[in-house]
Protein backbone atom coordinates (compact mmCIF):
# COMPACT_ATOMS: atom_id res chain seq x y z
CA UNK A 1 0.00 0.00 0.00
CA UNK A 2 1.15 3.77 -0.87
CA UNK A 3 -0.12 6.43 0.92
CA UNK A 4 0.52 9.79 0.32
CA UNK A 5 0.97 12.56 3.28
CA UNK A 6 0.33 16.14 2.54
CA UNK A 7 0.66 18.98 5.25
CA UNK A 8 2.24 22.14 6.70
CA UNK A 9 6.50 22.66 6.86
CA UNK A 10 5.29 23.26 10.86
CA UNK A 11 4.02 19.30 11.36
CA UNK A 12 6.84 17.27 9.31
CA UNK A 13 8.42 16.47 12.57
CA UNK A 14 5.20 14.36 13.36
CA UNK A 15 4.03 13.63 10.07
CA UNK A 16 7.74 12.14 9.10
CA UNK A 17 7.16 10.05 12.45
CA UNK A 18 3.92 8.72 11.37
CA UNK A 19 5.03 7.75 7.99
CA UNK A 20 7.86 5.47 9.38
CA UNK A 21 5.79 4.05 11.74
CA UNK A 22 3.31 3.12 8.82
CA UNK A 23 5.92 1.57 7.40
CA UNK A 24 6.44 -1.43 10.01
CA UNK A 25 3.14 -2.46 8.74
CA UNK A 26 4.37 -2.68 5.17
CA UNK A 27 3.26 0.72 3.97
CA UNK A 28 5.19 2.92 1.69
CA UNK A 29 4.49 6.54 2.27
CA UNK A 30 5.67 9.64 0.35
CA UNK A 31 5.41 13.33 2.92
CA UNK A 32 5.33 16.25 0.71
CA UNK A 33 4.60 20.15 1.01
CA UNK A 34 0.86 20.55 0.22
CA UNK A 35 0.85 24.03 -0.80
CA UNK A 36 4.08 23.29 -2.65
CA UNK A 37 2.53 21.01 -4.88
CA UNK A 38 -0.63 23.08 -5.15
CA UNK A 39 -1.99 26.13 -4.25
CA UNK A 40 -3.88 29.18 -5.65
CA UNK A 41 -6.16 32.32 -4.28
CA UNK A 42 -5.51 33.40 -1.27
CA UNK A 43 -2.04 32.21 -1.06
CA UNK A 44 0.42 34.56 -0.14
CA UNK A 45 2.38 34.40 -3.16
CA UNK A 46 0.43 36.14 -5.65
CA UNK A 47 2.33 33.92 -8.46
CA UNK A 48 0.66 31.16 -7.45
CA UNK A 49 -3.19 32.26 -7.34
CA UNK A 50 -3.31 30.73 -10.86
CA UNK A 51 -1.14 28.00 -10.09
CA UNK A 52 -2.61 24.88 -12.48
CA UNK A 53 -2.42 21.14 -11.54
CA UNK A 54 0.72 20.00 -13.22
CA UNK A 55 2.75 19.34 -10.44
CA UNK A 56 0.14 17.58 -8.82
CA UNK A 57 -0.91 15.44 -11.75
CA UNK A 58 2.85 14.34 -11.88
CA UNK A 59 2.82 13.49 -8.54
CA UNK A 60 0.04 11.18 -8.43
CA UNK A 61 1.05 9.64 -11.40
CA UNK A 62 5.22 8.99 -10.20
CA UNK A 63 4.02 7.59 -7.13
CA UNK A 64 0.40 6.34 -7.75
CA UNK A 65 -1.46 6.69 -4.27
CA UNK A 66 -3.40 4.37 -2.76
CA UNK A 67 -4.81 7.15 -0.36
CA UNK A 68 -4.00 10.84 0.67
CA UNK A 69 -3.40 11.74 4.47
CA UNK A 70 -3.95 15.59 5.09
CA UNK A 71 -3.62 17.30 8.12
CA UNK A 72 -5.61 20.75 7.14
CA UNK A 73 -8.03 21.79 4.46
CA UNK A 74 -6.00 23.65 1.46
CA UNK A 75 -6.61 22.94 -2.35
CA UNK A 76 -4.23 19.61 -1.98
CA UNK A 77 -7.01 17.93 -0.67
CA UNK A 78 -9.91 19.39 -3.40
CA UNK A 79 -6.95 18.30 -6.19
CA UNK A 80 -7.24 14.66 -4.68
CA UNK A 81 -11.23 14.35 -4.72
CA UNK A 82 -11.28 15.73 -8.03
CA UNK A 83 -9.14 12.76 -9.26
CA UNK A 84 -10.87 10.64 -7.26
CA UNK A 85 -8.36 9.19 -4.84
CA UNK A 86 -9.17 8.42 -1.19
CA UNK A 87 -9.26 11.46 0.54
CA UNK A 88 -8.26 11.28 4.70
CA UNK A 89 -8.84 14.31 6.15
CA UNK A 90 -6.82 14.41 9.73
CA UNK A 91 -8.47 17.15 11.81
CA UNK A 92 -6.98 18.60 14.68
CA UNK A 93 -8.94 21.45 15.95
CA UNK A 94 -12.68 22.64 16.05
CA UNK A 95 -12.39 24.60 12.62
CA UNK A 96 -15.41 25.95 13.25
CA UNK A 97 -15.37 27.69 16.18
CA UNK A 98 -11.61 28.79 15.27
CA UNK A 99 -12.70 30.24 11.86
CA UNK A 100 -15.53 32.30 14.43
CA UNK A 101 -13.05 33.34 16.35
CA UNK A 102 -10.85 34.78 13.35
CA UNK A 103 -13.59 36.59 12.19
CA UNK A 104 -14.20 38.35 15.51
CA UNK A 105 -10.57 39.04 15.77
CA UNK A 106 -8.42 38.83 13.22
CA UNK A 107 -10.03 39.17 9.95
CA UNK A 108 -12.46 41.92 10.23
CA UNK A 109 -11.52 44.20 7.61
CA UNK A 110 -12.89 43.28 3.96
CA UNK A 111 -9.92 42.35 2.74
CA UNK A 112 -9.29 39.37 5.11
CA UNK A 113 -12.78 38.64 5.27
CA UNK A 114 -12.32 37.84 1.44
CA UNK A 115 -9.24 35.63 1.77
CA UNK A 116 -11.47 33.75 5.15
CA UNK A 117 -14.39 33.05 2.63
CA UNK A 118 -12.17 31.46 0.58
CA UNK A 119 -10.70 29.62 2.65
CA UNK A 120 -13.78 28.26 4.40
CA UNK A 121 -15.14 27.21 0.99
CA UNK A 122 -11.92 25.10 0.48
CA UNK A 123 -12.61 23.34 3.75
CA UNK A 124 -16.16 22.82 3.43
CA UNK A 125 -15.44 20.95 0.07
CA UNK A 126 -12.52 18.91 1.63
CA UNK A 127 -15.08 17.96 4.50
CA UNK A 128 -18.03 17.59 2.30
CA UNK A 129 -16.32 15.14 0.07
CA UNK A 130 -13.36 13.07 2.04
CA UNK A 131 -14.13 9.79 2.01
CA UNK A 132 -13.65 10.12 5.71
CA UNK A 133 -12.67 12.83 8.59
CA UNK A 134 -10.80 11.56 11.37
CA UNK A 135 -11.04 13.88 14.67
CA UNK A 136 -7.99 14.31 16.77
CA UNK A 137 -9.87 13.27 19.72
CA UNK A 138 -13.00 11.94 21.31
CA UNK A 139 -14.39 15.49 22.05
CA UNK A 140 -13.83 16.69 18.38
CA UNK A 141 -15.17 13.58 16.66
CA UNK A 142 -18.72 14.40 18.68
CA UNK A 143 -18.42 17.97 17.25
CA UNK A 144 -17.83 16.66 13.44
CA UNK A 145 -20.40 13.76 14.02
CA UNK A 146 -22.84 16.93 14.80
CA UNK A 147 -21.66 18.66 11.20
CA UNK A 148 -21.56 15.68 9.07
CA UNK A 149 -23.48 12.93 10.22
CA UNK A 150 -23.80 10.95 7.19
CA UNK A 151 -19.61 11.00 7.13
CA UNK A 152 -17.20 8.45 8.05
CA UNK A 153 -15.99 9.38 11.37
CA UNK A 154 -12.85 7.87 13.52
CA UNK A 155 -10.63 9.31 16.07
CA UNK A 156 -7.06 9.35 15.30
CA UNK A 157 -4.70 10.82 18.52
CA UNK A 158 -1.79 12.65 17.58
CA UNK A 159 1.24 10.26 18.59
CA UNK A 160 5.01 10.83 19.64
CA UNK A 161 7.81 8.90 20.31
CA UNK A 162 8.83 8.48 23.94
CA UNK A 163 12.45 7.95 22.77
CA UNK A 164 13.01 11.61 21.55
CA UNK A 165 11.90 13.14 25.29
CA UNK A 166 15.14 12.04 27.93
CA UNK A 167 16.40 13.38 30.85
CA UNK A 168 18.83 15.81 29.64
CA UNK A 169 20.77 19.39 31.09
CA UNK A 170 17.91 21.58 31.45
CA UNK A 171 17.54 25.76 31.10
CA UNK A 172 19.13 27.37 33.91
CA UNK A 173 15.38 28.32 35.71
CA UNK A 174 14.63 29.90 39.03
CA UNK A 175 13.25 27.82 41.40
CA UNK A 176 10.27 26.57 42.17
CA UNK A 177 8.83 27.22 39.11
CA UNK A 178 5.69 26.44 36.68
CA UNK A 179 6.50 26.54 32.88
CA UNK A 180 3.74 27.15 30.26
CA UNK A 181 4.30 25.76 26.62
CA UNK A 182 1.37 26.81 24.27
CA UNK A 183 0.94 28.97 21.48
CA UNK A 184 -1.04 32.46 20.94
CA UNK A 185 -2.84 31.72 17.55
CA UNK A 186 -6.19 31.47 19.06
CA UNK A 187 -7.72 33.43 20.82
CA UNK A 188 -10.30 30.54 22.39
CA UNK A 189 -7.35 29.32 23.62
CA UNK A 190 -5.20 31.80 24.65
CA UNK A 191 -7.73 33.93 26.80
CA UNK A 192 -7.45 31.40 29.38
CA UNK A 193 -3.94 32.95 30.36
CA UNK A 194 -5.82 35.98 31.05
CA UNK A 195 -5.96 34.50 34.74
CA UNK A 196 -2.63 34.83 34.79
CA UNK A 197 -2.27 37.95 36.78
CA UNK A 198 -4.21 36.88 39.81
CA UNK A 199 -2.39 33.48 40.24
CA UNK A 200 1.17 35.67 39.89
CA UNK A 201 -0.29 37.98 42.64
CA UNK A 202 -1.15 34.98 45.15
CA UNK A 203 2.39 32.97 44.41
CA UNK A 204 5.08 35.75 44.23
CA UNK A 205 7.60 33.44 45.35
CA UNK A 206 7.23 30.83 42.31
CA UNK A 207 8.30 32.00 39.29
CA UNK A 208 5.74 31.12 36.11
CA UNK A 209 7.85 30.74 32.40
CA UNK A 210 5.86 30.72 28.99
CA UNK A 211 6.92 29.30 26.00
CA UNK A 212 5.29 30.36 22.98
CA UNK A 213 4.28 33.12 20.90
CA UNK A 214 1.44 34.09 18.21
CA UNK A 215 -0.43 36.91 17.23
CA UNK A 216 -2.44 36.92 20.48
CA UNK A 217 0.73 37.27 22.49
CA UNK A 218 0.23 41.54 22.36
CA UNK A 219 -3.11 41.21 24.49
CA UNK A 220 -1.15 39.23 27.35
CA UNK A 221 2.56 39.80 27.68
CA UNK A 222 1.92 43.70 28.50
CA UNK A 223 -0.41 42.59 31.38
CA UNK A 224 2.06 40.39 32.96
CA UNK A 225 5.53 42.42 32.57
CA UNK A 226 5.05 44.20 35.54
CA UNK A 227 5.40 40.82 37.55
CA UNK A 228 8.85 39.90 38.96
CA UNK A 229 7.91 36.65 39.23
CA UNK A 230 7.03 35.89 35.30
CA UNK A 231 9.12 35.49 32.73
CA UNK A 232 8.64 35.14 28.62
CA UNK A 233 10.64 33.29 26.60
CA UNK A 234 8.86 33.43 23.55
CA UNK A 235 9.68 30.16 20.89
CA UNK A 236 11.89 27.46 22.13
CA UNK A 237 13.59 25.56 18.89
CA UNK A 238 11.88 22.12 18.69
CA UNK A 239 12.61 19.41 20.53
CA UNK A 240 15.64 20.25 21.62
CA UNK A 241 15.19 23.18 23.71
CA UNK A 242 11.75 22.72 24.53
CA UNK A 243 13.24 19.22 26.43
CA UNK A 244 15.68 21.06 27.97
CA UNK A 245 12.88 23.49 29.54
CA UNK A 246 10.40 21.08 30.45
CA UNK A 247 12.82 18.71 31.44
CA UNK A 248 14.08 22.04 34.22
CA UNK A 249 10.69 22.80 35.25
CA UNK A 250 8.53 21.78 38.29
CA UNK A 251 5.52 21.47 37.28
CA UNK A 252 3.64 21.73 33.53
CA UNK A 253 0.90 24.77 33.31
CA UNK A 254 -2.01 24.12 30.25
CA UNK A 255 -4.14 27.09 30.50
CA UNK A 256 -6.14 26.80 27.48
CA UNK A 257 -9.45 28.16 26.65
CA UNK A 258 -10.33 25.18 24.19
CA UNK A 259 -7.83 22.59 22.98
CA UNK A 260 -8.10 19.34 21.36
CA UNK A 261 -5.04 17.55 21.62
CA UNK A 262 -2.04 19.52 22.60
CA UNK A 263 1.24 17.98 21.89
CA UNK A 264 2.95 19.76 25.00
CA UNK A 265 0.71 17.88 27.40
CA UNK A 266 2.42 14.35 25.95
CA UNK A 267 5.52 15.71 25.82
CA UNK A 268 5.63 17.12 29.79
CA UNK A 269 4.08 13.72 30.97
CA UNK A 270 6.99 11.96 29.05
CA UNK A 271 9.25 14.39 30.45
CA UNK A 272 8.08 13.05 33.98
CA UNK A 273 6.73 16.41 35.02
CA UNK A 274 3.15 16.40 37.11
CA UNK A 275 0.82 18.58 34.82
CA UNK A 276 -2.26 20.86 35.33
CA UNK A 277 -4.38 21.74 32.57
CA UNK A 278 -7.60 23.52 31.88
CA UNK A 279 -10.63 20.45 31.55
CA UNK A 280 -12.05 21.46 27.87
CA UNK A 281 -12.25 20.06 24.73
CA UNK A 282 -9.85 16.99 24.03
CA UNK A 283 -7.33 17.85 27.05
CA UNK A 284 -9.26 15.19 29.75
CA UNK A 285 -8.42 12.62 26.83
CA UNK A 286 -4.67 13.48 27.16
CA UNK A 287 -4.03 12.70 31.40
CA UNK A 288 -5.17 10.68 34.22
CA UNK A 289 -7.31 13.34 36.61
CA UNK A 290 -5.27 12.75 39.93
CA UNK A 291 -2.90 10.20 38.83
CA UNK A 292 -0.98 12.37 36.01
CA UNK A 293 -2.04 15.68 37.27
CA UNK A 294 -5.22 17.90 38.04
CA UNK A 295 -7.66 19.35 35.48
CA UNK A 296 -9.35 22.79 36.60
CA UNK A 297 -12.75 23.82 35.63
CA UNK A 298 -12.18 27.14 33.35
CA UNK A 299 -11.62 30.61 34.81
CA UNK A 300 -11.36 29.22 38.43
CA UNK A 301 -7.34 30.83 38.98
CA UNK A 302 -8.30 29.95 42.89
CA UNK A 303 -8.51 26.08 42.07
CA UNK A 304 -4.97 27.11 40.04
CA UNK A 305 -3.15 28.48 43.12
CA UNK A 306 -4.32 25.63 45.19
CA UNK A 307 -3.37 22.41 42.68
CA UNK A 308 -0.06 24.24 41.99
CA UNK A 309 1.15 24.57 45.64
CA UNK A 310 0.07 21.09 47.00
CA UNK A 311 2.80 19.70 43.34
CA UNK A 312 4.95 22.24 44.53
CA UNK A 313 5.20 21.19 48.70
CA UNK A 314 4.49 17.49 48.05
CA UNK A 315 7.52 16.02 46.23
CA UNK A 316 6.92 12.75 46.48
CA UNK A 317 3.34 13.42 45.00
CA UNK A 318 4.89 15.41 42.09
CA UNK A 319 7.37 12.51 41.24
CA UNK A 320 4.72 9.54 41.71
CA UNK A 321 2.50 11.77 39.05
CA UNK A 322 4.84 12.44 36.96
CA UNK A 323 6.05 8.56 36.60
CA UNK A 324 2.26 7.85 35.88
CA UNK A 325 2.74 10.48 33.33
CA UNK A 326 5.30 8.68 31.05
CA UNK A 327 3.93 5.40 31.34
CA UNK A 328 0.34 6.36 30.36
CA UNK A 329 1.60 8.23 27.20
CA UNK A 330 4.34 5.53 26.40
CA UNK A 331 1.49 3.03 26.47
CA UNK A 332 -1.47 5.43 24.85
CA UNK A 333 -0.29 7.35 22.27
CA UNK A 334 3.14 5.82 20.75
CA UNK A 335 3.30 5.99 17.07
CA UNK A 336 2.95 2.54 16.68
CA UNK A 337 -0.61 2.30 18.45
CA UNK A 338 -1.73 5.38 16.01
CA UNK A 339 -0.36 3.72 12.55
CA UNK A 340 -2.11 0.45 13.88
CA UNK A 341 -5.34 2.53 14.39
CA UNK A 342 -5.20 4.35 11.13
CA UNK A 343 -4.69 1.53 9.41
CA UNK A 344 -7.48 -0.53 11.10
CA UNK A 345 -9.74 2.33 9.87
CA UNK A 346 -8.82 2.50 6.06
CA UNK A 347 -8.99 -1.28 5.77
CA UNK A 348 -12.85 -0.58 6.43
CA UNK A 349 -13.20 1.17 3.40
CA UNK A 350 -13.76 -1.54 0.66
CA UNK A 351 -12.02 0.24 -2.16
CA UNK A 352 -8.56 0.51 -0.90
CA UNK A 353 -6.40 -2.68 -1.36
CA UNK A 354 -3.87 -3.96 1.04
Amino acid sequence: MKILIGGSKSKFFHLEEFGQALTKFGVEYKLVHDIDIIDGFPSRQIKNWFQNKKKFNKLITEFKPDLVFVDRQVRFGIATIESDIPLYVHLRGDYWSEIQWAKETLYKDPVKKTVLWFKDRTAKKCFKKSTSIIPICNYLKEVVEKKYPEKSIDTVYQGIDPDKWFKTEGMKLQHPCVGLVQSATIWGKTRELLLLPKILEAMPNVMFYWVGDGPYANKIIPLLKKYKNFEWLGYLEYPNKVRKFLDEIDVYALMSGIDMSPLTLQEAQLMKKPVIATKVGGIPELMIENETGYLINKGDHEDWIKKIKILLNDENKAKQMGEKGRVFVEKKFNWNKIAENFLNIVKQNPKIKF
